[in-house]
C-alpha cells in the first residue's frame, strides 16, 4: 500500500548554489551530504540507472518536505532550462509561508527572479511563483483564514 510522499529529489550543476538558495534564502536544514564515488554503492548505480556515478549528494528539510538533491560530476550532467509551468513533468515545488507579502519582498531584493509578484487566489490562499538557480520553479503560497485548501499535512491546522 502506497502512504503517501517521502521526499523530493532534485539534481543540480552546482551544489554550492543550490545550498544557497534552499538552505539559505528558503531556511531548509542541511541533514547531510554525501560523496558519490564510482563503483561504491552498486544498488545505486542500478537504482539511477548509470555506472561510474561521482559528485555530492546532499539531504535537507524544512517542516513536512523531505529533499534530496545530487550534483553529479560522472556522467556529466547538463545544465536546466527554465520551462513554463504548461510543460509537461514535475512543474513546481510549493512551499507553504504565513506572509507571502514578506517573503517576496526579502527574496526578490536577495536577487530571485519571480514570475508575478503575490496574486490572491479565489479559494482563499495567495501565491506566486520564482524560480530556483537550476530554472526549477518555486512556489511560494499563503493560506489565508477561512480557505478551502487545506493545510499542508503536519502544518498548521
Amino acid at each position: 500500500m502506497i502512504r503517501g510522499v517521502h521526499h523530493i529529489s532534485l539534481a543540480t550543476t552546482d551544489l554550492d548554489r543550490f545550498l544557497g538558495f534552499y538552505r539559505d534564502l528558503l531556511g531548509m536544514t542541511l541533514r547531510a551530504t554525501f560523496t558519490l564515488e564510482p563503483g561504491i554503492n552498486p544498488a545505486l548505480e542500478t537504482i539511477v540507472g548509470m555506472r561510474d556515478v561521482a559528485g555530492s549528494a546532499a539531504a535537507l528539510n524544512l517542516g513536512n518536505l523531505h529533499m534530496e538533491v545530487f550534483c553529479y560530476t560522472h556522467p556529466e550532467p547538463v545544465a536546466g532550462e527554465r520551462r513554463p509551468a504548461c510543460d509537461a513533468g514535475i512543474r513546481h515545488i510549493c512551499f507553504d509561508v504565513t506572509d507571502i507579502s514578506a517573503e517576496h519582498e526579502r527574496l526578490k531584493a536577495a536577487g530571485v527572479d519571480f514570475i508575478s509578484p503575490p496574486q490572491k487566489l479565489g479559494a482563499g490562499c495567495a501565491s506566486c511563483y520564482l524560480y530556483d538557480p537550476d530554472g526549477n520553479i518555486v512556489e511560494l503560497q499563503e493560506i489565508l483564514p477561512g480557505s478551502s485548501v487545506p493545510p499542508a499535512y503536519g502544518i498548521g491546522g
